[in-house]
């Protein structure tokens, strides 16, 4: 359970929520997404930071630029974490079906 807390913990933030979003439609850089906000560049660095160590997103560097992307196997396993809570209702209070 503890490797899910950073995800969680990152989705948690609105504005980091907003960035996922911009990246589902496309890979971009630090400075393209920064133009989306009204905030310094160092704040978005801090939120991409946040978003990495999470392993949500990933970075790949392309000539100068550094590319941020959605980690989907991440994504993947929250969502399972979801169905697999919400097929045991029932199940850990010993009742019977």
């Amino acid at each position: 359970m503890s490797l899910l807390n950073m995800p969680f913990k990152a989705l948690s933030d609105p504005t980091r929520r907003k960035i996922i979003q911009m990246l589902k439609e496309k890979d971009m850089t630090a400075g393209e997404i920064a133009d989306h906000f009204d905030m310094t560049k160092p704040s978005i660095s801090h939120h991409l930071s946040i978003l990495k160590q999470a392993e949500l997103v990933t970075d790949e560097r392309k000539g100068q630029n550094i590319y941020y992307s959605l980690n989907t196997t991440v994504f993947q396993e929250l969502i399972n974490w979801f169905f697999n809570f919400t097929d045991k209702r029932g199940g850990s209070t010993g009742e019977e079906d």
